[in-house]
């Protein structure tokens, strides 16, 4: 009686939520504080099970590739598409599929969860699966120590029940195999060894521990999935079935190649022998990025791409996968409780490949800061304007015609996909329109 209560009440500030344009966890704390179990009481009995991904950067992406591979193989999924990664965002998700009687219509829950809300999340409802990305500086007002981030994952994989999936390559990942209880098998993905000189600029070096990270170190017998990189677009993910690819993205850049091949780890973990390497390749190549990491806009006739940034990770990334094209460029920063305060971490990265073609406007709450920034390794700045509104309008109108790209921190980066949304008649955020 009580779920249905909650579920009824969620519903109801679900639509009253949409009808205002409010955000995505508002009718799950309604929901949540009416029955604090609502979790329990509707993944609990899935058939196949609980898939929870979580670490520091590419959840968003290898959740929405996952559950095309495995829907793809004919599984029903649940998951939260909008990238809310709290427990109150999975259940405003929940809420637009769930019918009153509190029973869902899926085989699978495939849940893209924050480092820390992923052990609230297991307090409730333990997860079968686990798919454990990478550990990185982001957020250092929430997680302190990227040992402490780590920390969190490890006590994640603890309470996993059957499979563990980890990624090789990274060594805060690969260290959690020592804490995965008796009778959870553990799995692997990675970059193989001859790909391997292209992961510096993608990982956190951790100086303190040498432990035999990286494919080389796996035993013979490990289950694992490898990258094998072509070129900048194509690839192969091999493994102890048959290989999957070569296969093209959508979204550009190794890191979404290694997302895949996460994403696959998982699926062969979770199908089996049903596991269908071509069915596996077509589902990967028609995946659209998600909003914001790397999504291309057609703004009359020309692309905007909006690019997420949000750690000195993924910012590095991201301007090695896209900064040396020559487009117009514009960069919002917030500092924003989602963002996380301390923006120091700007400083840790290198803007040289900015330096030639420059940057058009800087904005957001850190506006300024971005500019002193981009100073300091001589990029110049031709405009800073804090309103993200009038700097959106002033960039698509200073730069109409030519091709443009927006690097932004998460909240600035939400902001503005609502008013291109609106401009553009884009879809929702976590709905994908064929």
């Amino acid at each position: 009686m009580r779920s249905t209560l909650a579920i009824a009440a969620g519903k109801l500030a679900r639509g009253a939520s949409r009808l205002r344009g409010g955000g995505s966890a508002l009718p799950g704390l309604v929901t949540e504080r009416i029955d604090p179990e609502i979790l329990a009481h509707t993944l609990s009995d899935l058939p196949g099970g609980i898939i929870v991904v979580s670490g520091t950067n590419g959840k968003t992406t290898t959740t929405k590739m996952l559950v095309a591979l495995l829907r793809a193989h004919g599984q029903r999924v649940f998951t939260n598409p909008t990238g809310s990664n709290f427990t109150r965002g999975v259940i405003s998700a929940m809420l637009a599929e769930i019918p009153l009687r509190a029973r869902l219509d899926a085989d699978w829950a495939v849940l893209e969860l924050d480092e820390a809300h992923a052990l609230h999340f297991a307090r409730v409802v333990a997860p079968t699966h686990a798919l454990l990305l990478n550990v990185a500086r982001d957020q250092l007002d929430r997680f302190a120590e990227i040992d402490q981030t780590a920390q969190l994952l490890s006590r994640l994989a603890e309470q996993t029940t059957h499979t563990v999936v980890l990624n090789v390559d990274d060594s805060f990942i690969s260290r959690i195999r020592t804490q995965v209880a008796d009778g959870v098998s553990v799995r692997w993905f990675g970059v193989d060894p001859s790909s391997a000189q292209l992961l510096p600029a993608l990982q956190e070096a951790d100086v303190r521990v040498s432990d035999g990270a990286g494919a080389e170190g796996l035993p013979d017998s490990a289950d694992t999935s490898l990258l094998a990189v072509h070129d900048e677009r194509s690839f192969t993910i091999t493994g102890s079935t048959a290989d999957v690819g070569p296969l093209t993205l959508q979204q550009r850049g190794l890191a979404a190649m290694i997302n895949a091949t996460a994403a696959t780890a998982m699926g062969r973990a979770v199908l089996g022998p049903e596991f269908d390497p071509q069915v596996a390749a077509t589902a990967l190549s028609a995946v659209t990025p998600p909003f914001g990491r790397g999504e291309v806009i057609d703004v009359d006739g020309h692309p905007l791409e909006l690019v997420l940034v949000k750690n000195p990770a993924g910012f590095t990334v991201a301007l090695g996968t896209y900064g040396s094209e020559p487009v117009d460029t514009m960069i919002a920063i917030n500092d924003n409780y989602a963002d996380g305060r301390d923006v120091s971490w700007l400083y840790d990265v290198s803007f040289e490949s900015l330096r030639e073609q420059g940057v058009a406007l800087t904005s957001g709450v850190r506006a300024w800061d971005m500019a002193l920034r981009l100073e300091y390794d001589g990029v110049p700045v031709e405009h800073v304007e804090p309103d993200l509104d009038l700097a959106l309008e002033r960039f698509l109108r200073a730069h109409r015609g030519r091709p443009v790209r927006i690097f932004s921190t998460y909240t600035a980066m939400m902001h503005l996909r609502r008013q291109l949304a609106s401009r553009f008649d884009l879809a929702r955020f976590g709905e994908d329109r064929t």
